[in-house]
Formats: structure tokens, sequence, C-alpha cells
């Protein structure tokens, strides 16, 4: 299958652009459910590609994509690169350090900048909430949302419910969606920008999502949103079916949100006692980076029959070259994908 056939569940989806009508991918908050699916859909084939020996296609081939992060950033970073190159995009990383931001260049004028060189895609990350709005709406290709301050980090929510579907779908579970599936998400809930989006994105597949964090890490009002809250960790993973760990974010904290990172692995840290009190096969899930010893144990992490985070990474290229091959389809032609609604 190529970008360019159809999906083999085009049925459950509008037809041509109207799968997915949106210029942009800035949050989960703005998708429907089967816009969601459609991302998830076409992202299959790109695990498959992934998965052979060779692992290039040309689907982009002849358009240039601008990784612009000025925020520091690992996995997600390489992530985006190694899946532009992989659709055969001519990639460019700009990263902060070097930028004329550091010069005191406003982010509008680096919006304006970075339009000016007619990029085909950009891809941002930014520490402030919004930044990616603000740039989108000054540049006049797509751009993607590769985590904007405590706002959103869609395509980290996308690649955990493409991890956790062949998850389930190995178990034998038909898992197109995760009706019935009790997902806790537990850590610095207050500061997570992939706990946002992991609530928006699990609940408009059907899940029932707890949250669970210390009082001083819980946002006011959460419960608004859908979500169980709970401060006890043992009673969140009551019943569970999966639980996703976060991190400390220590970067985002001004003054003592915790007694201790012992304190707080000792009342939240995952453990071989603590997760036996969840479902004998609950599967394990964590974003990534990992602060072993503090919000999960190595022996939780590594675990071959229940973690699933190796998995997440791999899905994380998979789903980006997805978004990137169908926000750039407008751009190259892509039959049906000419006008939106």
């Amino acid at each position: 299958m190529t970008s360019s056939e159809p999906s083999p569940h085009a049925a459950r989806y509008p037809a041509g652009a109207l799968a997915f009508p949106h210029r942009d991918l800035l949050g989960i908050g703005q998708l429907e459910r089967h816009e969601i699916l459609f991302l998830l859909d076409e992202a299959e084939q790109w695990v498959a590609l992934n998965r052979q020996r060779s692992k290039h296609v040309d689907a982009l081939a002849g358009l240039t994509i601008i990784n612009a992060f000025f925020e520091n950033s690992t996995r997600t970073l390489l992530s985006f690169e190694i899946a532009g190159k992989r659709l055969g995009a001519d990639v460019v990383n700009m990263h902060a350090a070097q930028s004329s931001v550091k010069k005191g260049e406003t982010l509008i004028d680096t919006a304006i900048t970075l339009n000016a060189m007619r990029a085909d895609a950009i891809v941002i990350r930014h520490g402030s909430s919004g930044a990616t709005g603000l740039i989108a709406d000054k540049v006049d290709c797509p751009v993607l949302n590769a985590g904007d301050g405590q706002h959103e980090h869609p395509t980290q929510a996308l690649l955990d419910a493409l991890a956790l579907r062949h998850a389930l779908r190995e178990r034998g579970e038909a898992a197109d969606d995760f009706t019935g599936q009790t997902i806790v998400i537990c850590g610095d809930i207050l500061h997570s920008r992939v706990a946002r989006s992991n609530l928006l994105c699990l609940q408009a597949l059907g899940a029932s999502v707890r949250l669970c964090a210390p009082p001083a890490l819980m946002p006011v009002g959460i419960e608004a949103m859908g979500a169980e809250v709970f401060h006890d960790f043992d009673a969140a993973l009551d019943g569970a079916d999966v639980v996703m760990m976060l991190r400390l974010q220590s970067e985002r904290m001004s003054g003592q949100f915790i007694p201790s990172a012992r304190e707080y692995h000792h009342l939240y840290g995952l453990t071989k006692i603590r997760l036996a009190k969840a479902k004998t096969d609950t599967l394990v899930m964590h974003p990534g980076p990992m602060n072993r010893g503090v919000e999960i144990d190595s022996d939780v992490a590594d675990m071959i029959d229940r973690s699933i985070i190796t998995r997440q990474v791999e899905m994380g290229v998979a789903i980006r070259m997805s978004c990137l091959d169908v926000l750039t389809r407008r751009a190259r032609g892509v039959e049906g994908w000419g006008d939106a609604a």
C-alpha cells in the first residue's frame, strides 16, 4: 500500500480530503474521532515499511521539511527527522540555541523568516503554550505541533494509541478503538502536555481514563475533561488495563511540588509490588525520557510481557510519517486531496 492508495478502512471516513480536512496538526482537541482513526490507520503502512530492510519511499521527494525546535529534544526531533527522510523529503533541523531567537528576534519574525524559505511543512516544538498556533497563522504551509508548553503534544498521543492498539491486537483483541479499556495516567499531570493530549485521544477512542498525581501536581478542575481523579495510586490501579507513567518535569516547576524524589517514588512509583494491584496482564507505558527509580522501576520498565515502552518509540516514527504524508497531500496534488470542506 502506498500513500496514494485508499485505506482498507476507507468506508468509515468521509471521502478524499474530508477524511482529514485540517491544514495543520496543532492538537488532539481539534480532531474528531474518525480523524484520529484515519491517522492511525494511515500509519499502518509505515509500520510495515519500517520493519523492512529497505525503509525508503519517495512520497515526499522534492519537499522540504523544517524541524524548528525552540526547546531541547532528542527522541522527538530524531523521530521527526527519520520520518521525513524515510518519506524522501529534504529535512532541515533548526535548534533554538543556534537561531536568531537567542539574539532577540521575535517568534513572529522567526515565523515570517521560515515562511520566506518556502518550506513545505514546519514541525514546531516550543516552551510556550500556543506558540505553534501563532506560527501556523503566519505561514503558508502545514504546521505540526511537536509540543507547545503545557498545552498539547498530539503526535505523542497518536503514537501511544498506535502502540497500544498493536499490543492489544497481538493479544487477540479486536482493538480499532479502546472501548472498555481502563487506562491510568500517573505522574506530573499538572505540567504534562502529554497527559492532556492522551486524555483527549484515549477518551475519543472510547477508553475510561483515570488521572493520578499528588494534589500539588493535579490541575484544578481537570474532572471537567471527563477524567476520574485519584491521589492514591494503589486505588487508581485497581482494575486497570493499562498504566502510563509520566516523569516529573522539574524544568517546568518553580517551587516545591513534592517533598523529595524518594518520597515521590514511595507513593507514586510503579514497582512490581504496586503493579500487582492492577490486572494480571496490565500493560505498562511511558512516553520517555524515564527517570528510573523515581516514577518507574527498571524491573517494571523492562518487563518483556507487560512493557510496551520500546514499542512506543517504534510507533513514533510511523505516526509522524503518517502525519507528514497526510498534511502534505494537497501540496503534492494527491488525487482527492485538492480541497477540504
